[in-house]
């Protein structure tokens, strides 16, 4: 710590700090615009020229090291000159056009204009104009004449995305910011470009012209998307979400959001939204009233349950549902006498259900993953299911930390990877085993070659382990082998074991018990052998589920199929009754991130049409079945009910026993590699218009090696016709010999590829 002076305040701070954290350590404000706390420096707006003692001419505050016995001065006359003389250079070419910029009221030069601008203008020659460009739907690029230069999005895309997808170009007032290669910013990660950008140059294009800031009312909530639980500022017109930003949380998602958090929110108000509740008669659909749905549902329940018994009944939820939704419906399922309720769609594998010791969690805090210096990273489609924590291990990578990775795919990270084994899907219980094994003979001094002895010896060497599962590894038919297999390996190198969670509320779900316990059936079996009656809780049983052809088969069977959704979706071809149920912005609850990290957050308009609250539906259903104890009157107190005297820590828990590893027969024939896209992951974001017209809303293609399409003399761009189970799809293919040999990869939850079979086995790909 050394001891600087700034503006007669005395200042102790940690050696290497710059003049400006030191300002902002004392709450003196020092005027900046290119200065991001997150960023590199870049010195080169010069707005924050301060007067530092014995220093010949002033110095940018952002750039300067404080130094023992320095004296600053950020308001001296010496650095208001400088100040106001930068500020006269900005606006030279800056256009007067603040009535109609999207950036009016919350824009930083508008802001320091008004404190180191001068009245009156003394530049009388031609501004210079910049073309408009075209980078995508989601960041508008159309007004680049404002533009101050101070390459924060340049420095975000390079540093924190990953990526230099926005560069700028030419010297001096010719310096402009553009694209480059693609043309247009197809980040996960863009939309932070908006927030970072301190003028109206880069604004967002679905709001564009739709509101400005001081029109706005702000409510606090929760991201409903990914495990992270992100925080957010969900911001409302005339009961209407016109726009989401982050809310700064250091131990969350820091001041960044990725785009599915931000741009999710143009799906609340599709055109497909349920807004009346809907009962089929003789085939046709009509809209009832709210007590003659919930008659016939409860009715419904109440004969099978009376005639071929409640183990008829199944019930079937999202991860992306509340705490209190979650908790309403099983509490429903086990007072009707049902213990079948389960959230774990997607999972193949459930032989872990009676070994695993609590729920399953990061195994760590969101902040550690900055800390790791060694991480192996299993089964994860890392960029796309969790940009914001691809964005933390890509910090780490940055600072020293090793990056491993063991998958079935070789998607590009962004990020120095120091070892990878990408392995058919039956061969990664292999792979971990002989890393297992090549960590035993490592600590025991002995060495090996060849990727899984690469991937001990890195792992041995470090000194923070986290080895860490993903959506993919968890869907996996032997996910509990790959857990148990990952454990092993955490424990040989004294590391942290976790999962990356793949929705809002994976952790959530076990807490509020919406699992089968040791009586129920869970999802796999409730759909492979059909049940008479579903409850389907912001279930699309055609792309939520790991099978969809064996889901769509269940519900088409069964006598009974109550859909509570937001969404008129294709349960129209196979449900009895529609509920309308409001989305995460018209409802309050809880979601449990993948820390354990128990989040809740208020509705921020008001359901749309006649949707209300899944929670309150579930209450009444409960009353008109006459069961006890539903008689909450705020999802406040249904949330007590659930974590009242529990210790959410003590139930957070990966470890699991009793699970031998054993290598899965050989394949005949391809096999298949599913990843759910980065915007199909649920029913809000496949509604996102802005979303599905980005490059990662591309239709599916049936992804090959080289050598597996010239077996099949398929030239990449034809179609192909890919066939698993009953189904068949038209694909075109491509190529990618980053794949290992032997399988296909095929995107799952996707309405183009619905009509194949589960996320993993056998599939044909042939000549259309």
């Amino acid at each position: 710590m050394i001891n600087i002076e700034i503006d007669g305040k005395q200042i102790q701070i940690q050696n290497g700090s710059t003049v400006i954290e030191a300002a902002h350590q004392a709450g003196i404000a020092i005027p900046h615009f290119c200065y991001h706390k997150k960023l590199s420096i870049a010195a080169n707006c010069r707005m924050c020229l301060v007067q530092v003692e014995k220093a010949p001419k002033p110095l940018p505050a952002c750039a300067t090291p404080v130094a023992e016995g320095m004296k600053v001065y950020t308001h001296s006359e010496q650095a208001v000159k400088a100040q106001k003389g930068v500020m006269e250079f900005l606006l030279v070419n800056h256009p007067l056009d603040c009535p109609i910029c999207d950036q009016g009221g919350e824009c930083m030069l508008q802001d320091m204009s008004v404190g180191y601008g001068a009245g009156h203008s003394r530049y009388h020659e031609e501004k210079r104009v910049v073309l408009s460009k075209d980078i995508g739907p989601l960041v508008s690029a159309e007004e680049m004449s404002r533009c101050i230069n101070c390459t924060r999005c340049v420095r975000f895309g390079v540093e924190i995305g990953g990526q230099m997808e926005l560069g700028q170009a030419f010297r001096g007032e010719h310096a402009e910011i553009m694209s480059f290669v693609s043309g247009t910013v197809d980040s996960e990660l863009s939309g932070n470009m908006i927030d970072l950008c301190p003028v109206g140059a880069l604004t967002s294009k679905p709001f564009r012209y739709k509101a400005r800031s001081w029109e706005l009312s702000r409510r606090r909530s929760v991201s409903a998307h990914d495990s992270l639980g992100s925080n957010l500022a969900v911001q409302t017109m005339n009961n209407r979400v016109l726009r989401v930003l982050p809310i700064e949380n250091e131990e969350i998602n820091e001041c960044w959001l990725s785009d599915r958090d931000r741009f999710a929110y143009e799906g609340l108000n599709s055109a497909e939204r349920l807004t009346k509740p809907m009962i089929k008669q003789d085939g046709q659909w009509q809209e009832v009233e709210w007590q003659t749905a919930l008659e016939y549902a409860a009715n419904g329940l109440r004969h099978i349950a009376n005639g071929a018994g409640a183990e008829q009944i199944g019930a079937l939820a999202t991860a992306n549902s509340t705490l209190e939704e979650l908790h309403l419906l099983q509490k429903l399922m086990r007072a009707v006498g049902s213990e079948n309720i389960d959230f774990r769609l997607r999972q193949s594998d459930f032989s872990s259900d009676s070994k695993q010791q609590g729920a399953p969690w990061l195994g760590m805090s969101v902040s550690d993953i900055n800390r790791a210096d060694r991480f192996l990273i299993v089964g994860s489609f890392l960029r796309k299911d969790h940009p914001l924590l691809a964005a933390r291990i890509r910090q780490a990578v940055k600072k020293g930390a090793q990056a491993n990775i063991i998958h079935s795919v070789d998607d590009d990270l962004l990020m120095k990877v120091s070892n990878k084994a990408i392995v058919a899907p039956d061969a990664l219980v292999e792979m971990l085993t002989q890393v297992s094994k090549a960590l035993t003979a490592e600590k025991q001094g002995q060495s090996a070659s060849g990727e899984a002895a690469a991937i001990a010896r890195s792992l041995a060497s470090g000194e923070r382990v986290a080895v860490l599962l993903g959506n993919f590894a968890q869907q996996h038919p032997q996910a509990a082998q790959l857990q148990a297999l990952a454990q092993q390996i955490a424990a040989l190198s004294n590391g942290k074991f976790g999962f990356f969670g793949e929705a809002a509320n994976s952790v959530g779900g076990y807490l509020a018990q919406a699992t089968p316990g040791g009586k129920g059936l869970n999802a796999q079996a409730m759909l492979a052998a059909p049940r008479k009656a579903y409850v389907l809780l912001n279930v699309e049983a055609e792309l939520d589920c790991a099978d969809p052809q064996q889901a769509i088969a269940a519900m088409k069977a069964a006598d009974l199929v109550i859909a509570m959704s937001a969404y008129k979706h294709q349960a129209t071809e196979y449900a009895d009754v529609l509920l309308p149920v409001a989305p995460y912005t018209e409802t309050s609850g809880t979601f449990v991130n993948t820390e354990g990290r128990v989040q809740s957050f208020k509705g921020a308009v008001k359901p749309l049409g006649e949707a209300r609250p899944a929670w309150k539906v579930l209450r009444v259903l409960g009353n008109l079945l006459k069961l006890e104890g539903f008689e909450q009157d705020t999802s406040e107190a249904v949330r007590d009910e659930v974590l009242q005297g529990m210790d959410v820590a003590a139930r957070l828990n990966n470890a699991i026993g009793g699970v031998e590893a054993k290598a899965a027969p050989a394949s005949q024939g391809l096999q298949r590699v599913s990843d759910v896209p980065i915007y199909a992951t649920d029913a809000i974001v496949r509604r996102s218009a802005p979303l599905q017209a980005t490059a990662d809303a591309a239709a599916p293609q049936a992804w090959l090696h080289g050598d597996e399409l010239r077996k099949l003399g398929v030239q990449a761009g034809a179609t192909v016709k890919v066939s698993q189970g009953q189904g068949d799809v038209q694909l075109v293919a491509a190529a990618d010999d980053r794949l290992p040999k032997g399988v296909v990869r095929v995107a799952a939850g996707h309405a183009a590829t619905a009509a194949l079979g589960a996320m993993f086995g056998t599939i044909t790909v042939e000549r259309a």
